[in-house]
């Protein structure tokens, strides 16, 4: 924490006396864990998917929708031995796995806290939740204790990264990171009941006016992958406080969705998972009040 490196900004600052880029600092900080139901199906499953949202963000994207948490404006301050508590109550509770919800900023005390787990009891799939904006070393740092890896894919396009997420080498990061992702977890598994146990999930968030770009993505996806991972194509783009930024600052429409769906389709995409209008509604973003940490 000295002079961090965790995350492709390398910001190099000191941790331990002020926070990074991503608005951390020394503290993990945790602002909900619970189980969460609006996961993609095999993770959700009946009961739920353990989830634990962690505090900061090295993205900061400009139509965030977890910006409480990601501006550092949510978040109780948890030691690894807590952490590792979290992860065996929520096990307790009956959850279909440990959803590691933008834990890049801690991943040195999270996989601590993982080993603690798994020595106390823990036997439920991990699964890092991610941005898609990781090194490599990292993902390497956590060898052997995730399960599941559910990145974004935000965009292939440069330009866009740079306008949203200050991130212009998002793209080649991503695509660097997915490639090591499926190094890691090359094989999709499920359990008999149908939940997954092992492998990749590429989510893409499809945004108003972009529908271009978001074929840029689905077609790199498939065709670098085809089969080995899951897509989940998402719809729920939530405009909150886009004033600023007018192209954004409205839904996505039926059209522009349907578009993309086609279009996934004239690829051969087939495992991929689609999202229903309703799902373009705030009331899938968790409220980020500490339950679960105390």
């Amino acid at each position: 924490m000295a002079t961090c490196t965790l995350c492709p900004r390398h910001c190099g600052a000191d941790r331990e006396r002020s926070p990074g880029y991503c608005g951390a600092d020394g503290t993990m900080r945790v602002a909900r864990a619970a189980p969460h139901h609006w996961e993609e199906p095999f993770l959700s499953g009946k009961y739920g998917s353990g989830t634990v949202f962690f505090t900061g963000c090295q993205l900061r994207c400009v139509y965030c929708q977890n910006r409480e948490i990601s501006r550092g404006k949510a978040g109780k301050p948890v030691s690894i031995r807590q952490l590792a508590d979290i992860f065996l109550s929520l096990q307790a509770q009956g959850v279909h796995n440990i959803n590691l919800v933008t834990p890049d900023l801690y991943l040195p005390q999270v996989a601590d806290a993982l080993r603690i787990a798994k020595r106390d009891g823990l036997t439920l799939p991990v699964v890092m939740n991610c941005s898609g904006y990781e090194t490599v070393e990292m993902l390497r740092g956590m060898e052997g204790l995730i399960d599941i890896y559910l990145p974004d894919f935000k965009y292939c396009s440069t330009l866009l990264a740079k306008k949203y997420s200050s991130a212009a080498d998002y793209p080649q990061v991503a695509k660097a990171a997915l490639e090591e992702m499926v190094r890691l977890q090359p094989r999709i598994r499920k359990d008999r009941q149908g939940m997954l146990k092992a492998g990749v999930v590429a989510r893409h968030l499809l945004l108003p006016g972009h529908v271009s770009d978001s074929k840029r993505v689905l077609a790199y996806l498939h065709q670098t992958y085809g089969d080995r991972i899951y897509i989940s194509i998402m719809s729920q783009f939530t405009p909150i406080g886009l004033e600023a930024v007018p192209e954004l600052n409205r839904r996505v429409t039926e059209e522009e969705y349907e578009d993309l769906i086609d279009f996934a389709r004239r690829l051969g995409i087939r495992k991929a998972f689609v999202q229903e209008g309703s799902a373009a509604s705030e009331s899938f973003i968790p409220p980020f009040d500490g339950e679960g940490v105390e």
